[in-house]
């Protein structure tokens, strides 16, 4: 059945929506409106279920909205089931409690069909709470079928398994709307998602953080190494970027006197799609001011224990064949290390074109033009990165590749910086902040000389921050966290799309 719409023109419907057309001009007709102003549900189907304690034989009545999901004639009797986002409740209808005319009636109600129905709550003889229905309202006539699946029940335990009827993930993203209402565990990815979000702002809060809000489109981008989403703006007759981090703005804040500030927003980057990228995504950055890396190395264990605890009910959880661990304290290697005992790379003893070499005999696109740094990270993400799956944090990354960190106590060619990897991906990215604005000039005029070079992801100077700098900016730890990929953990996701509600997608 199709009924695409294709260049502004809509394809014939099929039978079955005909069918449910007339339906509704039926109802209509007949003085039913298909599509009503509101109705006042007292519970949801999870309340009322736990109204029926058994004490009575049924319950006084109640009123509840939702789906219509299944149906069962039997003549003179009916059994449904009605879905809301709490889960599913037996209905029972009777004609001789309906009265003929309301009975009809529900020749014209569809599967998919939003109905207000009321009654008292009881247990049929096979066992099943069940709403018996004195009153039923039509809410929203579903001219379009939803993909329902196939409802198979053991005959002898009554445990349903329900066959999604909509299997084509690329549909599933395109039509989430269709998506969740056909499949209540996709529901409870995004539920977790809540309370993910919840449960950090709830950490920060109580450790004396602000949440603030910064701007999304910037004259000058920066706080990351990534391509932009160009924009311009009429009246300024200016060129504007969609932010790609929040740091630069975040860290004029704590210049200002703020001291603890997160953010948790959207960033865009103008890069490739794949399982754990997403050219809009959602970031957490927070900023403390007198902490360094050691310091937020800390504050991440402590946050993802409470966040891990407070969602999954313990610090372990299972990600496709892994089970992880979440209890501190979390492994700890620096970049060279990492890549001596895991990849085999001894960066100090190598020469550029030996790294070059070693980079370009595992088929790294461009090597050849890369820097010492950039040829490090490369590497690591090539021979490294992937064999991590329990939380681990990399620190001390090389200087060229890490423009805004303080440099490292006791070698200036490494930063304060660290990454934690978990699953073969990484989650969070942290410095101890530069906060010396002549050095912090150097660095970005650096990364202006690889733009002019060729290299699009190099940060661009921003005049101002330096500016901001000048002023005086205490000791200062930064951490950014994707906020989509501690999900696809917390819900044992594969795809980032999976987490997101309205991914971005190729036009249909």
């Amino acid at each position: 059945m199709s009924e695409a719409v294709r260049d502004g023109e809509r394809e014939e419907p099929g039978r079955v929506m005909r069918d449910r057309i007339e339906k509704l001009e039926t109802l209509r007709s007949l003085g039913v409106e298909p599509y009503a102003y509101r109705f006042d549900p007292t519970h949801s189907t999870e309340e009322a279920r736990a109204l029926f304690t058994g004490e009575v034989e049924e319950t006084e009545s109640v009123r509840l909205a939702g789906r219509f999901v299944s149906l069962r004639d039997m003549g003179k009797s009916r059994f449904a089931h009605l879905a809301d986002r709490a889960g599913r409740l037996q209905l029972y209808f009777r004609k001789n409690v309906l009265g003929d005319e309301a009975y009809t009636l529900l020749d014209l109600i569809d599967l998919g069909d939003w109905i207000g129905v009321e009654g008292a709550i009881f247990r049929t003889r096979t066992g099943e709470i069940t709403l018996r229905v004195d009153r039923f309202t039509l809410l929203a006539k579903a001219v379009r079928p939803l993909p329902l699946g196939k409802e198979e029940v053991d005959p002898e335990t009554g445990e349903r398994t329900v066959y999604s009827g909509f299997s084509d993930r690329e549909a599933r993203y395109r039509q989430r709307y269709a998506d969740l209402a056909v499949n209540p565990e996709v529901r409870e990815v995004f539920v977790t998602r809540a309370k993910v979000i919840r449960s950090i702002r709830r950490f920060l809060d109580e450790r004396d953080f602000l949440e603030v809000e910064t701007p999304v489109l910037q004259p000058i981008y920066g706080g990351a190494s990534a391509r932009p989403f160009i924009t311009h703006h009429n009246a300024l007759d200016i060129p504007l970027y969609l932010r790609i981090a929040d740091e630069l703005y975040l860290k004029r804040l704590i210049v200002g006197g703020m001291e603890r500030v997160y953010e948790i927003g959207k960033d865009f980057r103008n890069e490739g799609m794949d399982r754990s990228h997403n050219p809009e995504f959602t970031m957490l950055e927070f900023y403390a001011a007198y902490l360094d890396y050691e310091d937020v190395m800390r504050l991440t264990e402590e946050l993802l224990v409470q966040v891990v605890t407070e969602v999954r009910g313990s610090t372990t959880l299972s990600y496709g064949d892994a089970t992880i661990d979440f209890t501190p304290p979390f492994s700890r290697h620096t970049m060279y290390d990492a890549l001596r005992e895991i990849g085999g790379v001894d960066v100090p003893a190598l020469s550029d074109e030996e790294l070059r070499a070693r980079a370009s005999s595992l088929d790294i696109a461009n090597a050849a033009s890369f820097s010492r740094g950039k040829l490090i990270d490369e590497l690591f993400g090539e021979l490294v990165e992937s064999k991590l799956v329990q939380p681990t944090f990399i620190t001390d990354y090389p200087r060229g590749i890490s423009p805004l960190a303080k440099p490292k106590r006791g070698d200036a060619e490494l930063t304060e910086r660290f990454e934690l990897i978990i699953a073969g991906r990484e989650l969070c990215n942290a410095y101890s902040e530069l906060n010396d604005p002549f050095d912090q000039r150097e660095r970005l005029e650096a990364q202006a000389r690889l733009q002019a070079a060729g290299d699009d992801e190099a940060q661009v100077p921003d005049a101002d921050f330096v500016r901001a700098l000048e002023y005086g900016m205490p000791p200062t730890g930064g951490f950014g966290m994707g906020i989509d990929r501690l999900v696809m953990l917390l819900t044992d996701q594969p795809s980032i799309r999976d987490v997101i509600l309205f991914p971005t997608m190729r036009p249909e």
